[in-house]
Parts: C-alpha cells; sequence; structure tokens
C-alpha cells in the first residue's frame, strides 16, 4: 500500500515536471488520500492498531511501590 502512495506522489511530481498541473494535483490528492487511508488502516488494525510499544513500559514503573501494603 505504501508503494502506491509513493508510486502516485512520483506520478504527480513527474506530471508536473512536464506541464500538466491539473494532472499533476489530481495525482497528488489521490496520493494524500491513500496515504490518509492507509494510516486510518493501521490505527484501527485488530492486530496491532493503537500499540505503541515504547509507552507499553509503563504498565508498572515502578515495581517496588506495588509491593506496599
Amino acid at each position: 500500500m505504501m508503494a502506491a502512495v509513493f508510486a502516485t506522489a512520483l506520478l504527480a511530481f513527474v506530471v508536473a515536471w512536464r506541464g500538466h498541473q491539473r494532472f499533476a494535483s489530481v495525482c497528488f490528492l489521490v496520493s494524500i488520500a491513500l496515504a490518509v487511508g492507509l494510516f486510518l488502516y493501521e490505527i484501527y488494525s485488530p492486530e496491532y492498531g493503537f500499540r505503541m510499544p515504547w509507552l507499553q513500559t509503563l504498565d508498572n514503573p515502578m515495581p517496588w511501590m506495588a509491593r506496599r501494603g
């Protein structure tokens, strides 16, 4: 999916370089839409969506505090 985002962005740049700004704008908007769609798909994925491994270390930040009773 990320390859499609890069391909449409590259197509937009090449087409703009060739002088077709309107079609390049459409390609760039398609690229942005694909990127947003991919982002939302990965965030809401049931397998690994909303997982942030760098924040999972905060499950028990002070284990010695849990032993007090």
